[in-house]
């Protein structure tokens, strides 16, 4: 399973409305669960068994908390029994289908 999550709190009192302490406490929790994972600048992905996935976003969210008010959680799942190695390999075949239809659209000699 692939699950790609964000976590937030809102009403820090923080003038900037920056979050990146409490988002730093969240990936952490992700870093040393030892997932297969990948945190770009608005989700954070990653990928295993549904009771493991989901005890790392539970506890990610909770590290969120001493930093607000409230925690906005927003969760998008991707559900394939029997396949492993998706976060990778998604974006592999995504890659590989670019090149090909490139190579398609390439006018002969």
């Amino acid at each position: 399973m692939l699950v790609a999550f964000s976590v937030a709190p809102s009403g820090t009192g923080r003038a900037d409305g920056s979050v990146h302490d409490a988002v730093a406490a969240a990936v952490k929790v992700v870093r040393e669960s030892g997932l297969a994972h990948r945190t770009s600048s608005m989700f954070t992905e990653i990928e295993g068994e549904w009771d493991e996935v989901f005890a790392v976003v539970k506890a990610a969210t909770d590290a969120v908390l001493p930093f607000g008010s409230r925690v906005s959680l927003v969760l998008k799942a991707d559900i394939r029994p029997g396949y492993t190695g998706e976060l990778d390999g998604k974006i592999e075949r995504l890659e590989r289908a670019i090149e090909e239809a490139a190579a398609d659209d390439a006018p002969s000699a």
